[in-house]
């Protein structure tokens, strides 16, 4: 079963690449998604990573690590709330 992980403090040069590739060296990464302003396109310095396997290890070997010269925040992510229509 494939665990979410959540990925914050991430430094504005970060692709996706260069995150799934700092967590495939702890277990599979399914995806990688970093989150970008709507209007700019601009990074928003978090995302989350999928993996089918290495999760926990990636998590606590993680957290806080150096990447980018930026200390990583990195937990196993919530489930996102229910949102209302705006109508």
């Amino acid at each position: 079963m494939s665990k979410n992980i959540y990925v914050g403090n991430l430094p504005w040069s970060a692709t996706e690449q260069d995150v799934e590739n700092l967590f495939a060296t702890y277990g599979q990464v399914s995806s990688v998604k970093l989150v970008s302003d709507r209007e700019t396109g601009r990074a928003r310095g978090f995302g989350f990573v999928e993996m089918e396997s290495g999760a926990e290890e990636a998590i606590a070997a993680l957290d806080g690590a150096d990447f980018g010269g930026r200390a990583l925040k990195v937990n196993e992510a919530r489930p996102r709330p229910e949102r209302r229509p705006k109508w």
